[in-house]
């Protein structure tokens, strides 16, 4: 399905220059001369490199269709980790590559959507929340509350959010995947 070039959104998926891309920044610009255009950050699909393109409003792109199947995590070992298809108990297996920087929030049994074009699994998308507990924080100080500056915090995958300032060590959080952010508490 062919879009317009200044349509494209994060996330959307494109056919640019012999290759698979996903949109990662949008941001529209309006110079002083000329006409206006989006940069666009794209990441290859397949070999996980990034580009940045200009894409004015009277290009046109292809917009590819992802097939998306509901996949459960079961294991790593080594550069591979598998999937199982729940209902057939078929399993894949996807590169590190593939599976990219959210390695660091998949969990045991955790339910993923397990991408494919034209019968090829190319990549994963992560439920859009996970809860996780923190492992690392810096106390709060009295009377810092004035400001609502958040704080640094390591969760127990490793990876580093920032969170408000009465978040402790020990408490679990809800982090969204797709932002890397703190979200709430977990109930």
């Amino acid at each position: 399905m062919k879009i317009g070039g200044n349509t494209i959104k994060p996330g959307n998926v494109i056919e640019h220059k012999g290759g698979l891309w996903r949109a990662v920044k949008t941001q529209h610009t309006q110079p002083g001369k000329g006409g206006a255009y989006l940069q666009v950050e794209l990441k290859n699909l397949r070999d996980g490199t990034k580009m940045n393109e200009r894409f004015r409003s009277s290009e046109r792109v292809e917009k590819v269709r992802l097939e998306q199947k509901d996949y459960q995590f079961l294991y790593r070992e080594g550069d591979m980790f598998t999937f199982m298809d729940s209902e057939t108990y078929e399993q894949i297996n996807l590169s590190a590559a593939d599976v990219g920087e959210d390695e660091a929030f998949l969990q045991d049994g955790m339910v993923v959507a397990i991408e494919s074009y034209e019968g090829e699994a190319i990549g994963m998308a992560l439920p859009e929340n996970v809860i996780l507990k923190v492992t690392e924080t810096e106390p709060v100080v009295k009377g810092q509350t004035a400001a609502s500056s958040n704080k640094p915090a390591i969760l127990e995958n490793g990876a580093r959010v920032m969170v408000p300032p009465f978040v402790n060590i020990g408490d679990v959080i809800v982090v969204n995947t797709a932002e890397r952010a703190y979200v709430r508490r977990a109930d």
